[in-house]
């Protein structure tokens, strides 16, 4: 369970620095609709709503998981 743990973790970090080099990037598209996005400050709206998404679908797959390790403990018990 610690090896699942800590490669979770070194994934999230690993995705957060990708995420904040990135965001050192100056973004140079002039499209009309990002131009919309950030003239009425919906792009935070967005990232907002995509972050809140990307939490659910963690949390979900945590979860999910757990039941699942659970469930194996359990047949792994039965079966002895």
């Amino acid at each position: 369970m610690i090896n699942k743990a800590f490669s979770f973790c070194c994934t999230c970090v690993l995705l957060l620095l990708s995420l904040l080099a990135n965001a050192q990037q100056q973004n140079t598209e002039k499209g009309p609709v990002n131009e919309f996005f950030r003239s009425n400050d919906k792009i935070y709206v967005i990232v907002g709503v995509l972050l809140i998404i990307f939490a659910g679908i963690i949390i979900f797959l945590i979860s999910l998981e757990r039941k699942i390790s659970r469930l194996e403990r359990r047949d792994h018990q039965e079966r002895q």
